[in-house]
């Protein structure tokens, strides 16, 4: 972090130079910012006032809202807020935070797709060992182990990556990305990070070919099921958290691995878009709004909102 070297703000792309597309972009930024705080706050809400939703899956699904809640956070305002103002500027000490509160909750968000994962598998293939497998210090356990690596990969990526000076303070995405930045290195290639980006896709393939692997598992047990009804309630959660957890991975391999091959700019910008914000806003629909003890618990939450405001405004008249 000591080599601040010729810059000392970053200049971050926009989507477009016209100020009515500006405009457009800012207001559709918006509408997914909110639509996402949106639905993961209830899911938090919702497991938190409903004791029947105190269980490992849920425990897990708070975790999941908490982080993509902070992904969004990370990077999301922070570009709504330039194209509010037609400005391109982030200081130095911002993008770091930016590369390393980013990096974080996406590692934490694939390491706890595999923790889910297996969670389902338990549940669905061995369910008389659920109870012993996944008891409440196993879930401590683990969500721990998500958080920590989390946070060391975080670490090793930013300090790999602010630890060459920058020849430049244009950077090619809307937020302060890791591959964009390699490519302002004056030293050329980054070899410490592209390590770093290497090792991390090699893990990350191994959680995707876990998660894969485990949901054969599910699909041939699910397939033994007499319930035509249980066998497409599992399908229909399963196969849509396969194909999220692919799109996060494989768009987000593509844009990592675009320092060693030509990308242009739109794709970049496509690439960015799918992996950063698309899945944070996918996750409460897949997870829990199309789950029936979800949906119960989120009709007892609005109804409690509904009464308080009542008991509000009669305690103001």
């Amino acid at each position: 972090m000591v080599n601040q070297s010729f810059v000392s703000e970053f200049l971050l792309e926009e989507f477009s130079e016209v100020r009515e597309m500006q405009i457009f972009h800012f207001l559709l930024f918006l509408v997914l910012y909110l639509a996402t705080v949106t639905g993961n706050l209830l899911i938090i809400s919702a497991v938190a006032f409903d004791r029947r939703l105190h269980t490992p899956m849920y425990f897990f699904l708070v975790n999941l809202a908490i982080q993509d809640l902070g992904s969004v956070s990370v990077i999301v305002p922070n570009s709504m807020a330039n194209s509010l103002m037609n400005t391109r500027h982030i200081s130095y000490s911002g993008c770091v935070a930016q590369v390393l509160l980013f990096v974080f909750f996406l590692v934490s968000d694939v390491s706890l797709l595999t923790v889910m994962a297996y969670d389902r598998y338990v549940a669905i293939c061995n369910p008389l060992q659920y109870e012993k497998l996944m008891n409440k210090q196993a879930c401590v356990h683990m969500i721990a182990c998500v958080w920590i690596t989390g946070l060391l990969c975080a670490v090793l990526h930013t300090g790999c990556t602010f630890a060459t000076p920058f020849c430049s303070s244009v950077v090619k995405q809307f937020f302060c990305e890791i591959p964009q930045l390699l490519k302002l290195s004056c030293s050329g290639l980054n070899l410490k990070e592209i390590g770093a980006i290497v090792l991390s896709i090699f893990i990350e393939s191994v959680c995707l070919f876990f998660i894969v692997v485990t949901y054969v598992y599910i699909f041939s047990a699910v397939l033994k099921m007499p319930s035509i009804q249980g066998r497409q309630k599992v399908f229909s959660t399963c196969l849509p958290h396969l194909i999220v957890i692919s799109m996060l991975l494989l768009t987000g391999w593509f844009a990592y691995l675009s320092p060693m091959y030509s990308t242009t700019s739109q794709q970049d910008l496509s690439f960015a878009v799918i992996y950063s914000v698309v899945p944070p806003l996918l996750n409460p629909v897949i997870y829990s709004m199309r789950n029936k003890d979800m949906k119960i618990a989120l009709s007892k939450l609005f109804a409690l909102i509904k009464t308080s405001k009542k008991e509000i405004f009669h305690f103001l008249q």
